[in-house]
């Protein structure tokens, strides 16, 4: 041990090895220079914001005192009769959206493409210079119906069977007039994203036998937001569904194509948000698959539908034809449901200790995977003592 000990000590009195510590912990000073500077800025910010959010709290509390308190009590005040939940603004918008994506407008990158013996599937996404990322996703089904995927992509209830995310949900109203729902979700997240709280509205509209079901993100004031989880305001996903013909080439119709258009802002950067989506969707797809085969084989042997399957049933009839018009580079007023300052604080959020653990968990990686960061400081020493040579 005695040995070991002395030998320690006389590699560390060497000169040589003394001077490339030295010029390790100068090449390292830098990066602990930037994460102190990150640190005092981020705390910074911190406090502002809050200052700030507890201004607009402050406000709205004044702003609920003073109007009327029937107002808060159910939603059906602001929504009395569903005509005003999801309407044909946001229909037009998805058929704008959709009709961009097929005209071949090069905004959108292609981002996946994979096949298995019962489905295809492609995927792009577009970036707007204002707004979240929007995906667009084209799924075809074979031996499926488009009434069947219509059910089982309004079905609740089964979705809490083969969805891992879908933590809880409830129908807060229906309106069976015109089928329209607004629906109370809770999604589940990894743990350095806080659990994600969504209330939406959904109608569908049939045109042919092509069913296009909307789904965007709406006030409610008889839920209030709290702290947690994180209510996400600003959410368009939205479907349409249609026969198509087999890949197979047999000349039948016997697949169903899904086109689905999705953007929410969830209040997290966009760079990470890109390679969450990225790594996590062939994975999602394929939960989505095997969701969609268990739903048609229960459908097969019980007849009992879910509330929400039978309101999925009640559409509005329409006619749609497709548009050459070009579409903005942003979302729509008519998909936007939050006010400006909201929209700023979820884009650009301010500074939260669970992104500093998530950035040290992947430097961890990058260090013990790779050695990136000690192979560039040990080259930086080694050119340094080079050159004072």
């Amino acid at each position: 041990m005695a040995g070991w000990y002395e030998e320690a000590v006389g590699l560390l009195r060497r000169p040589a090895v003394a001077e490339m510590a030295v010029d390790v912990l100068l090449c390292a000073v830098p990066i602990w220079a930037a994460v102190m500077i990150g640190l005092v800025i981020g705390w910074a910010r911190r406090k502002h914001q809050r200052k700030d959010a507890a201004l607009a709290d402050d406000d709205d509390a004044a702003d609920a005192a003073s109007g009327d308190a029937g107002d808060c009590v159910d939603g059906r005040t602001f929504f009395e009769g569903g005509h005003h939940v999801v309407t044909e603004k946001d229909l037009e918008h998805l058929v704008q959206l959709l009709d961009n994506k097929e005209s071949g407008d090069t905004t959108w990158q292609h981002l996946m493409e994979r096949t298995t013996s019962n489905m295809t599937y492609k995927a792009w996404r577009r970036e707007p210079e204002v707004g979240p990322i929007m995906y667009c996703s084209r799924t075809i089904f074979e031996d499926a119906t488009p009434e069947l995927v219509r059910d089982f992509f309004w079905d609740d209830e089964f979705r809490l069977k083969w969805d891992p995310m879908l933590a809880y949900f409830k129908i807060l109203e229906e309106f069976p007039q015109n089928g329209t729902m607004i629906i109370h979700w809770i999604k589940k997240f990894p743990f350095f994203c806080s659990d994600r709280e969504y209330i939406f509205g959904r109608r569908i509209w049939e045109s042919g036998k092509t069913y296009y079901c909307v789904t965007k993100g709406i006030p409610y004031p008889a839920l209030p937001k709290k702290e947690k989880p994180r209510r996400v305001e600003l959410y368009f996903s939205s479907w349409r569904i249609r026969a198509v013909q087999s890949p197979k080439q047999d000349g039948q119709q016997s697949a169903c194509e899904v086109t689905l258009v999705h953007y929410e802002d969830m209040g997290i950067p966009k760079d990470v948000a890109k390679v969450g989506v990225r790594h996590g969707m062939w994975g999602a797809v394929k939960k989505f698959q095997s969701g969609f085969r268990a739903y048609q084989q229960m459908r097969d042997t019980e007849n009992t539908l879910s509330r929400s399957a039978i309101m999925a049933r009640v559409t509005t009839k329409t006619s749609i034809a497709s548009s050459s018009c070009p579409l903005d580079q942003e979302p729509s007023n008519a998909a936007k449901t939050i006010d400006e300052s909201e929209n700023s604080r979820a884009v650009q959020p301010g500074f939260d200790w669970k992104w500093v653990v998530f950035g040290g968990a992947v430097a961890a990686v990058c260090v013990l995977n790779t050695g990136l960061v000690g192979k560039a400081l040990l080259i930086g020493a080694a050119s340094r003592r080079q050159a004072k040579k």
